[in-house]
């Protein structure tokens, strides 16, 4: 068993995640491995999660939140999962 960095929970279930950088992280859930290493929205400061959209070194949620913090860029910001080609 092993303690889960975030909550303190002592789980067998436990898991590593180890980072590019060489850190090591243990936790006892997605949740709590979220909130330790998921990017925050620069604009609204909700954790980065799914693919997120970079602007110049900053790190956004979605292409709304980084359209609001870049606006001179306009609608060269877009998502792109799952949108129409055309």
């Amino acid at each position: 068993m092993a303690t889960c960095d975030v909550c303190g929970n002592d789980y067998w279930m436990s898991f590593e995640i180890h980072t590019k950088s060489g850190d090591v992280h243990t936790f006892d859930s997605l949740e709590c491995a979220a909130q330790r290493i998921a990017p925050v929205c620069e604009h609204c400061g909700c954790r980065i999660l799914g693919h997120g959209v970079e602007v110049e070194g900053r790190f956004f949620c979605c292409a709304h939140c980084a359209r609001k913090a870049h606006a001179r860029l306009g609608e060269q910001i877009r998502d792109t999962v799952g949108a129409h080609p055309g």
